[in-house]
């Protein structure tokens, strides 16, 4: 295994671990502290790493050729029941997972863009992994399907007349999951390189 590799899989893991302890500050912010409770608002990755979705799925797509790196945490505990405001609490608490992955994209984003020429090529390597890394988990995270964030910030705000919709997403969230990631995700590949050139200048 190569040296890139093991810094996109060091990357990756410290942006899913950085995703979740946002959405668990998110819900105590919004007076949910059933992460705090259950010692989640760490970024100490023992925490929060999915065996599978945090080694097993990113050594897979290191190995397959011309595959993003990209896993998941073991999400936070969350309880919308305790949410101060019932109708918004868990739309911010979904954006906020994908906000600060994209916050990360931008500040190292900022750096290539004005600092490249000054940086060594292995720091703009690492900078260029942290961008398309965290710009990968901010768009497919938002991707309106259940259980991805982007479902309850969509969720959120629907009417109460779209619960039949709800339902039916949640019921086959999974599968429509799995449809997204296997026959959609290739035409959102393409976004992610048009806002890693926006952020960074670079081609």
């Amino acid at each position: 295994m190569t040296i890139t590799a093991l810094f996109s899989i060091a990357v990756l893991i410290i942006s899913i671990v950085i995703h979740e302890v946002a959405h668990g500050f998110a819900a105590l912010s919004q007076g949910d502290p059933t992460a705090k409770y259950a010692g989640r608002l760490t970024l100490n990755p023992i925490s929060h790493i999915d065996p599978i979705g945090s080694i097993l799925v990113p050594l897979m797509c290191i190995l397959l050729p011309g595959g993003i790196v990209f896993g998941w945490a073991k999400p936070v505990p969350i309880n919308p029941y305790n949410f101060k405001n019932q109708r918004f609490g868990e739309f911010f608490t979904a954006a906020a997972g994908p906000l600060s992955n994209l916050l990360i994209a931008l500040i190292a984003g900022f750096v290539l863009r004005f600092w490249y020429i000054a940086i060594p090529p292995a720091t703009a390597t690492i900078l260029v992994i942290i961008v398309v890394t965290n710009l990968v988990l901010a768009i497919f995270n938002l991707m309106p399907v259940p259980p991805l964030d982007g479902s309850k910030i969509l969720f959120a705000l629907l009417p109460e007349s779209a619960n039949k919709f709800k339902h039916f997403m949640d019921r086959y969230g999974m599968v429509l999951t799995l449809f997204f990631i296997f026959f959609l995700w290739q035409f959102v590949t393409p976004l992610i390189y048009i806002v890693f050139t926006a952020i960074t200048g670079l081609n």
